[in-house]
């Protein structure tokens, strides 16, 4: 079996993590801490994804209309209720924020 190498490696900005830990907190206060720490180890599994060289990381996640203002082109993946925006860089993918999709769509600009 060969292994295949990875396109291009994700780099999470550090909007997107801090997305992430207050997502974790949230889910802590509402689920538990193990609960918690389930979703989040979800969404990272989620974006690996985008690194498998048998998919093309460019067209996997959906183009986010919502962010067609922003100069470059940002698409979307979904894992419950979690939309996580990612682009492409030079040499590696950038997820960019990750949002609770229950929240007002306002607060994900």
């Amino acid at each position: 079996m060969d292994k295949k190498e990875i396109i291009k490696p994700i780099h999470w900005t550090h909007r997107a993590t801090k997305d992430l830990q207050k997502i974790t907190a949230f889910n802590v206060e509402l689920l538990g801490a193990d609960k918690a720490r389930q979703i989040s180890f979800e969404i990272v599994d989620a974006v690996l994804v985008l690194e498998n060289p048998n998919f093309n990381y460019s067209e996997i996640g959906a183009v986010d209309e919502s962010l067609n203002f922003l100069k470059r082109k940002y698409r979307k993946l979904i894992h419950g209720h979690y939309k996580i925006n990612y682009r492409e860089g030079a040499d590696k993918i950038f997820v960019s924020k990750v949002f609770d999709t229950r929240q007002h769509p306002r607060k994900n600009r």
